[in-house]
């Protein structure tokens, strides 16, 4: 029997102390951020995209607490985990830190649904309770429409309606024995807002051949800046209110700069330690309004990133699942929509070596920085310094 999984992440958690577990959760989910981003970026080549890797992460761990074996150990080794114990340490730490971000409308939902006359573990169902604090509902998969509709009414309300048909019914039908859908929604507004008087049309450079015109904000004030020589490229910070979260762009130096880019954003490590050395300026910035939509084939991508056996009925071993044991389980579809939208007021989504920056620190009040996202740009979005969405503006979005 097949297991049916759909992710959803959208626009936009053992004898282990709070600042351990948040070391073991932002290691793991920047290195799984950083290679998911590298997949898709394989997969969506010049193409505008959004995605939350770290929104992936959470059904990830409730199957490695679900399986056995090898298949255990290659999702644990997937999101970083060492061991089980310290999965659900770091997954119900997670759970608690999110909830406590100020100043920004940021929450996580979490639901399984269960074929009829199937039931859960007891021991996995506990663990799912107390440490991803997900729903478990049975539904009838065969009567696949109204299912189908229920779920995704589900997810609709979970992301403000941002994302929609999460869940196909003709994927749906006899041999689905669950389905786990996990949703992240964020919606912030700036500290220091653009004026909306203040945008207007102008030219993004999509390439050194092609120009769109988009509607570009503007505003001059204080922003954490830096320039990295490393990443040849202008790295801006803005908060959003409660200065807990913020939003990361970071601008290539050339209009063909952001294939470069992307191969250095595979060593997360590269951006970290730019993004400390970071420092409070005056800047001119100017960021064009924009909206972006994704839908990415999750198995593909997994797949890509080591996490095989999982799909296949022979080496899933998903035994820990279901009451009854194993009975040939396994994975055979994971999707993630995500969704994206910055303007004036902030920034709503639904779906987280060496570097030299040069820090300009001249005791006369310096001249602003330009900071000018006229041309492709990497951005993300965080929390407390957790990655939570991330992608790319390559000048295509809506």
């Amino acid at each position: 029997m097949k297991l049916t999984i759909f992710y959803l992440m959208t626009l936009a958690a053992i004898a282990l102390g709070d600042e351990n577990l948040s070391r073991q959760l932002k290691n793991g989910n920047d290195q799984f951020t950083a290679n998911m981003f590298s997949e898709v970026v394989k997969e969506k080549p010049h193409e505008s995209f959004v995605m939350s890797a770290f929104s992936v992460m959470t059904p990830l761990a409730q199957l490695a607490l679900a399986s056995e074996g090898e298949s255990h150990d290659e999702l644990l080794s997937a999101i970083g985990m060492p061991n089980d114990n310290v999965t659900k340490a770091v997954f119900s730490h997670s759970e608690d830190r999110l909830k406590s971000v100020k100043g920004v409308v940021l929450k996580t939902a979490s639901k399984i649904y269960v074929a009829q006359n199937y039931k859960l573990n007891d021991n996995f169902q506990a663990v799912t309770r107390d440490v991803f604090h997900s729903e478990v509902q049975n539904v009838n998969f065969v009567d696949s429409t109204p299912t189908a509709n229920a779920i995704n009414s589900w997810v609709e309300d979970q992301t403000n309606h941002k994302i929609k048909n999460l869940v196909d019914p003709n994927a749906l039908n006899s041999d689905t024995r669950a389905l786990l859908v996990n949703a992240i929604y964020f919606k912030g507004l700036w500290q220091n807002p653009f004026n909306k008087h203040a945008t207007s049309e102008k030219d993004f450079h999509v390439s050194k051949d092609k120009t769109n015109k988009v509607q570009m904000m503007y505003q001059k004030s204080e922003f954490m800046y830096g320039e990295s020589t490393e990443l040849k490229a202008q790295i801006l910070e803005m908060f959003y209110e409660g200065q807990e979260a913020s939003m990361v762009l970071v601008l290539p130096n050339e209009i063909d700069g952001i294939n470069e880019l992307e191969q250095k954003l595979k060593d997360p490590t590269v951006l970290e330690k730019a993004l400390k050395n970071l420092y409070q300026t005056e800047v001119e910035v100017f960021i064009p309004k924009f909206k972006i939509e994704t839908t990415t084939d999750l198995k593909k991508v997994l797949e890509n990133m080591g996490v095989k056996r999982v799909f296949s009925a022979n080496t899933a071993r998903l035994s820990n699942l279901l009451e009854g044991g194993d009975n040939g389980l396994y994975i055979s579809d994971a999707l993630q929509k995500a969704f994206i939208e910055v303007n004036e007021e902030g920034a709503e989504a639904a779906a987280a070596n060496g570097v030299h920056v040069t820090l300009p620190f001249p005791n006369n009040k310096p001249q602003p920085r330009i900071f000018k996202a006229d041309r492709p740009f990497y951005f993300n979005i965080r929390s407390k310094g957790l990655l939570l969405f991330n992608g790319v503006n390559n000048g295509s979005s809506k």
